[in-house]
């Protein structure tokens, strides 16, 4: 009975979760998002730039076909990493946490789920294809370059793929993943307040 009065002391002495202020916990995750949708903003502005930059070099310039097969693989493969992005930041867009933070909780989960797919199976499918439709382009492009020259381009896009790879998509999920867990935590925490 001795242990149960001390385990019961205990217990009770715990500090219990502190409220959260709504228009506090709010602007946090108005502020989480906005963070992300900037994010994803710049990276919507940065492949329509690629995008236009490719589409210039493939119609305005004469190449063989092969290069023609690698320029249109990396067009098709922007396009669908463009679609997709623009289709993310709509859905971080079309509500607003304030009016029904139920509904937008939702959302949060939904896109969450939809950007796991990305950083899985969708992010190499993506570098895959680009990387083809880059051998294929270089093929013809560095057709008179010298050996040294071909060499050190080659081995620069590998580092570069790898650099992406093994680096730079972990980093950036996994900070995109953080921000996240935070905000829907906080939605799901106020929501459990007013239950």
């Amino acid at each position: 009975m001795k242990d149960f009065d001390h385990l019961m002391s205990v217990w009770q002495g715990q500090p219990k979760q502190d409220q959260l202020s709504v228009d506090e916990a709010l602007k946090q995750v108005k502020k989480g998002v906005r963070s992300i949708k900037s994010q994803l903003y710049w990276g919507i502005v940065a492949t329509l730039a690629v995008i236009a930059l490719t589409f210039v070099i493939t119609f305005f310039f004469g190449f063989k076909w092969l290069t023609y097969l690698g320029l249109f693989s990396m067009l098709f493969t922007m396009l669908l990493y463009a679609a997709r992005v623009i289709r993310d930041y709509r859905l971080l867009s079309r509500r607003d946490a304030t009016i029904n933070p139920v509904e937008y909780l939702q959302d949060l989960k939904h896109y969450q789920r939809n950007r796991a797919k990305i950083t899985g199976w969708f992010f190499y499918i993506y570098l895959v294809l680009i990387s083809l439709g880059l051998s294929l382009y270089f093929v013809e492009i560095l057709q008179n370059a010298s050996t040294f020259y071909k060499v050190s381009i080659y081995s620069l896009t590998i580092l570069w793929f790898l650099f992406l790879t093994f680096y730079y998509k972990k980093r950036i999920f996994r900070s995109e993943e953080e921000k996240l867990n935070l905000i829907i935590e906080r939605l799901e925490r106020l929501q459990g307040q007013f239950k």
